[in-house]
Order: C-alpha cells, then structure tokens, then sequence
C-alpha cells in the first residue's frame, strides 16, 4: 500500500509512481511538499500534481468546477439535474431569504471549496439561528456561500478519466457502531486505531475527528460523545459523507446503471474536464434517471485516486493506470 521511500507523499501520489515505474517511466520529484512530480519516457514528458492535475486538462476546466455556482450554470445548460439555490455574500443577504427555506432540507456550501470544507446540511430549516450559522460557518471558507435545496438519495462518488467512469465509491458519513459498553469517544478511539486511517492523505482513510461539526451534530440529535450506543446502533458524526472527514468508502463501480456513468462523463465534457469527481446524489441506483430521481451536486477538479484504490469496502479498481493511459503513456 505504501511506496517505500515516497511515504512524505500523498497516497495517490504514491500510486502514480509505483505505476509508472511498473511501466519504466523515469520519475522526478519535483516538490515533495506539493507532490509535483515529472514523469518521462523516451521523447514524452509530463508534469503532474496531486496526481490528477495534469496537461490533459485546460487551465479553465479546474476554474468552473472549483466555481460551484459556474458548474451549476454549465450543468443546467447541458440538460444535466442540478439542486435549485441562491448565491449570497453575508449573513444578512442570507436572513433576507430565510422565509424561502423555511421547513426545508438545504444544503449551505462555500462557492469554491474541495473536500467538502465549509459544508452544513440543516433538515426542516426551523431556527433561524441556525440558518445563520450555517452560513456564518460557510463564510469563513469563502466570500460567497450557496444555499441549496438537498436532494434526497444517496451520495456517490463517479471517477472520470477521459471518457469513461474509472471507478464508482458511496461514501458514508463518519461513524461508529456500538457494542453496549464504550462511549462515542471510545468507539471513534478505537476506530482510529485502524491502520488504514491516518492524516493527510497518505493512508486510505483519514482518521475521524471530534470537533464542533460532530459535537454539534450529535447535539442536534439528542447525544453527545459520552453517549453509550447499544449492540450494533449506528451513531453518525457529521452529515457530509467525505474522506477527508473520516467517511467510510464502499465500491459501487459494478452496481450502478450504465445511464449514470454517461451523466458522470457528460457533465465532466460540459466542463471541459478530463479529469474530474462527479458527486452525483441518486434515489435508486437500479431505476432509470429521469429529471427527479437524482442530481449532481459537485464536480470536483483534483479528484483523489487512492479512495477507489483501497475503499473501507470492495476492490482495489488501479485507476492510476488510466491515468498514465490518458497522458500517453501506455503500458
């Protein structure tokens, strides 16, 4: 699992190389800290970093999906589902609309973040204090936050590379399972203790935090993290189902509809991506999609590879191999 000697890199850093070399590409690391790295082979060189930025992608692509608001504008052009929103730039702009969202599930996201930072999900908007928090909360990630209807369903994660889904994952909120006798805190001790699970991308899954979102989201549920689960209930920690925030991630790639793959490699051809993570929320993966039973929600510009390497649960899919097969360099 770990490059031995590259272990300063992230993981889908690490899985680049060891390919790259099974394939007798020379490797240069350019910027251990920025995992920038050189690739080469015969007259062919390629400058890549973080693993899936790369000179396959224009410099615009990464600019409209780092834009979520642009996406969603590009998305609705191209006939692909999108959740419904507005755009604001404080907390007052925000209260000015409260009335709108009143009683609803939204969904409150800085406009240009990766990794799901920022990110509230309130269901049954009651408080307004509440609301104003969330947004609160999401400005300080950027100076415009979107509030979103949130589609119900479940989240998956479609890997493009050229024109084709590599690699499909369902992410599950950070969580734990009771066994009766050890607290929440416990339970998140002992999770962590697993060796997949580490900081800064260079493990598989990265190990689950007990901040303010998880102490708050427990809160709203009438628990806290001295709260003893029973045998086999599960208790979730956040509502946003990221890796980066200490998700679970389960392989979908052989289980979902050939339709969604092709929403997944249209939306990324909308945005000129080669590239991209199509977080797309769908209600049954084995029904047809029609105009309501599922949306995208994101495109992300610098998709990791491990994830779909080493899921909590499925197979290994190697996508780093068509990685190097879209920058030419073949096997």
């Amino acid at each position: 699992m770990i490059l031995k000697g590259y272990e300063r890199l992230e993981l889908s850093t690490q899985a680049l190389i060891s390919e790259a070399f099974n394939r007798n590409i020379e490797v240069n690391i350019l910027d251990w800290d920025d995992n920038f790295i050189r690739l080469k082979k015969g007259n062919k060189t390629e400058y890549v970093k973080q693993a899936t930025r790369t000179s396959a992608d224009t410099y615009i692509a990464p600019l409209i999906m780092e834009n979520k608001e642009v996406t969603k504008i590009v998305l609705r052009e191209n006939g692909i589902n999108v959740p419904q929103g507005i755009t604001v730039q404080s907390v007052s702009d925000a209260t000015k609309d409260f009335n709108r969202f009143f009683g609803k599930n939204i969904v409150v996201k800085p406009k240009s973040t990766n990794f799901g930072k920022g990110v509230i999900i309130l269901k049954d908007v009651q408080s307004q204090e509440s609301y104003e928090n969330a947004v609160d909360h999401a400005l300080h990630y950027d100076t415009s936050v979107l509030i979103e209807e949130f589609i119900p369903g479940k989240e998956y994660r479609f890997l493009v590379i050229g024109d084709e889904v590599a690699a499909i994952l369902h992410r599950v909120p950070a969580n734990v399972i009771g066994d009766g006798i050890h607290t929440i805190e416990e339970l998140v001790a002992e999770k962590n203790k697993d060796p997949l699970r580490g900081k800064g991308y260079v493990t598989p899954l990265e190990k689950i935090i007990l901040g303010d979102v998880e102490k708050d989201y427990l809160q709203i549920h009438g628990k806290t993290i001295h709260y003893i689960p029973q045998s086999g209930e599960t208790v979730y920690l956040r509502e946003n189902s990221n890796i980066s925030t200490g998700g679970d991630s389960i392989d979908f790639t052989d289980d979902i509809l050939d339709e969604y793959k092709g929403i997944a490699v249209q939306a990324a051809k909308a945005a000129g991506a080669k590239i991209c993570g199509a977080d797309i929320i769908i209600q049954d993966i084995k029904a047809i999609p029609n105009d309501q039973n599922h949306s995208i929600i994101e495109l992300n510009f610098n998709p990791a590879l491990h994830i779909h390497d080493f899921p909590y649960q499925g197979q290994n899919r190697q996508v780093e191999k068509k990685v190097l097969d879209l920058l030419g360099f073949t096997s």
